[in-house]
């Protein structure tokens, strides 16, 4: 579609349309993606390519139209990362990134979800009222989570994959985001034996849900898991900072193991500040463990903090030393509207430099820039894996030039995933999905050539226990409203095209 043109006339001859109703069935999921976006730009050919967009309103120039208009083209007009998205999820997809870019429909939005996550009554619970259920299953639910189910989940999955997804990173929704006063509230002595059984209670569960996750990936899939969401007991330790007790260092163990044996990642989650030195204690303690051959294990480091550079070089060196595989997730961060101001960046484009600068000397193996070794340290970098979670276009696309670089010239590649959440940035996952695409048909076995692999992350559970992770969702939106619009504008040239298309 001419991204210059409000109003689209396509010329589509009899014999175009019927091999196009007698060819579909007999492609795969991957070759219907490319099989429409070639016949659709060689074929459906617009008039008028130059003519500039106008917002008149008339039965061909729609709100999708104008979209389609004011987004930025691609590097090819017939290449269309969208394409593989069901018109379905593409619909959803554009509805809630339209209320999310616009604030005066996003505001109650979010009023209505902070109470809905935090409500106690059975009416506001959307696992005990049918009506509420029905609204948040079909919108939100349907965006941002996997299912309920084990069989939900693998439907899910299985979809994500047939696009061309190389693996999902799954995790269970129960998370834990503590008030200053429940913070504080952690320090208070409880009467033991109660405490004791509620501990073991808390342990026993999350434990078991974490191995059910594991138990629903394939290989070469990551389970993203939270220590918070162990209960009062870890919380009380992470914030501490003291060694975890004795059966929950048993939980980790097993779920380890599992995932070892299923050749699946562990990503362990960072979380708020007061709990994170605590966690990133625990996290290398079962890296030394487990990431001796691979890495099996992997920290989360958030570039927003100001301490991540420093922290993460100790990390490396403490790798080296222990001669184990580091295994980094690389994100912005996610907790801005809950931990003092003064440990971030104080501007965005601080925030983009630190995470573009550490993501190229992980890649590169190599300190430099903001990333330096710690005092006194060796220069010399450990073995390294990174999954490189951004919703950033233009941090995605400097990864993935230096990626082409590095095979061009036949230098060593460290293990690489990139993620995006599911229901958000599809704009920048389903383009590395196609460049996947295309390079495993171009190319084939050819190692000089770069094939990215791309990741969703996805969250199960009920409803219920899914409110504040959307929650959580819905205010990233709102702290990153330019690039919602830019996913709603992508979506909507999308869109725009495929009504175009049925015209």
């Amino acid at each position: 579609m001419d991204r210059f043109s409000s109003r689209v006339v396509f010329q589509i001859h009899p014999e175009q349309i019927l091999r196009t109703s007698y060819s579909l069935p007999a492609l795969s999921c991957n070759d219907k993606c490319i099989w429409r976006q070639n016949a659709e730009s060689r074929s459906l050919r617009p008039r008028n390519q130059h003519r500039k967009a106008h917002t008149r309103r008339t039965i061909t120039s729609t709100a999708l139209d104008v979209e389609a208009a004011n987004a930025q083209p691609s590097d090819s007009p017939s290449f269309r990362p969208l394409a593989c998205l069901p018109l379905s999820s593409l619909v959803r997809s554009y509805t809630i990134t339209s209320i999310s870019s616009i604030p005066i429909l996003l505001k109650p939005s979010l009023a209505v979800m902070t109470i809905l996550a935090h409500a106690k009554s059975p009416l506001l619970n959307p696992d005990r009222n049918p009506i509420l259920r029905f609204f948040l299953k079909r919108t939100f639910y349907a965006q941002f989570c996997a299912g309920e189910t084990p069989l939900e989940v693998r439907k899910t999955m299985t979809d994500l994959k047939d696009i061309g997804f190389r693996g999902v990173i799954l995790g269970h929704a129960r998370e834990v985001v503590l008030s200053k006063e429940e913070s504080e509230a952690l320090d208070t002595p409880q009467p033991a034996a109660n405490q004791a059984q509620v501990d073991a209670e808390e342990v026993a569960a999350w434990r078991q849900n974490t191995i059910d996750t594991v138990e629903l990936t394939q290989k070469g899939d990551f389970v993203a898991l939270k220590f918070s969401g162990a209960g009062r007991q870890a919380l009380r330790r992470l914030k501490a900072t003291v060694p975890c007790s004795a059966e929950f260092e048993d939980a980790v163990h097993d779920i380890c193991k599992r995932a070892s044996q299923r050749g699946v990642g562990l990503l362990f989650d960072a979380e708020q500040a007061s709990l994170q030195e605590g966690i990133d204690n625990w996290t290398m303690y079962f890296a030394k463990r487990y990431n001796q051959e691979k890495a099996i294990v992997y920290g989360t480091y958030q570039a927003y903090a100001k301490r991540t550079p420093p922290n993460l070089a100790k990390h490396l060196e403490f790798a080296r030393k222990e001669g184990f595989v580091m295994g980094i997730k690389l994100v912005r961060g996610a907790y801005l509207g809950s931990d003092p101001r003064e440990l971030f960046w104080a501007t965005i484009e601080e925030t983009h430099k630190c995470y573009d600068a550490i993501a190229k000397a992980v890649m590169q193996q190599r300190y430099q820039d903001i990333l330096q070794p710690i005092e006194g340290a060796s220069t010399e970098f450990p073995r390294v894996s990174l999954v490189l979670a951004s919703h950033n276009a233009e941090s995605v696309r400097l990864a993935r030039e230096l990626r082409d670089e590095q095979a061009r010239n036949g230098e060593a590649r460290i293990e690489l995933a990139y993620g995006q959440l599911m229901g958000m940035a599809d704009n920048v996952s389903c383009e590395v999905v196609q460049m996947a695409n295309s390079r495993l048909e171009s190319h084939d076995s050819n190692t000089n050539v770069e094939v990215p692999k791309a990741y969703k992350y996805l969250v199960w559970g009920k409803i219920g226990e899914c409110m504040k992770y959307l929650l959580r969702r819905a205010h990233e939106n709102k702290d990153a409203v330019s690039r919602t619009v830019e996913a709603r504008r992508a979506l909507g040239r999308e869109l725009g095209m495929r009504m175009a298309f049925w015209r």
